[in-house]
């Protein structure tokens, strides 16, 4: 292999082209009523993020957070924002993709995402929201980490199934 074409090959790309909404979602099925409760909100924060591959080298990385406060037993807002981008990987190995694409990205789109919850929070007349940072390499890691045990207890169950 020359120089030149082996060079190429493991020369590694990360740019990031575009971040954007993709989608935008707030309910308050309980206004206006809600805004004469005592305000002691519980809060429930639910993350998602998925990849779809655009070309070779391009792909949109979309970070899905969903806040479900409550005052007691009545929904007081509902808020999901789809907050993607477009990214240029290349050169990396499978399992550092995969670390791109499950943690690294995701925790650059957090802080736009972040942002427009606590805009769409306050824009309802709710006290402003912020999220605090998450971890999104812990979370990767223990999204493997469950990926792992299942696979060991697919393996166990065939095994108990051939013998």
């Amino acid at each position: 292999m020359s120089d030149a074409k082996q060079a190429n090959e493991t020369a590694r790309e990360f740019a990031l082209q575009r971040i954007y909404v993709k989608d935008i979602s707030f309910e308050t099925p309980n206004s206006p009523t809600i805004f004469t409760e005592e305000w002691k909100p519980e809060s429930n924060l639910n993350l998602n993020s998925s990849v779809n591959k655009l070309d070779d080298k391009t792909y949109e990385v979309v970070l899905t957070i969903t806040v479900t406060t409550k005052v007691g037993d009545k929904t007081a807002f509902l808020v999901e924002v789809q907050q993607a981008g477009i990214f240029v990987v290349q050169g990396f190995p499978d399992n550092e993709m995969g670390h791109m694409m499950g943690a690294y990205c995701p925790n650059l789109l957090f802080p736009y995402a972040r942002e427009v919850v606590s805009d769409l929070v306050s824009k309802g007349s709710f006290p402003q929201l912020l999220l605090t940072p998450v971890n999104f390499d812990a979370l990767y890691a223990q999204h493997l980490q469950e990926a792992q045990r299942k696979v060991a207890e697919s393996g166990d169950e065939e095994s108990k199934q051939t013998h």
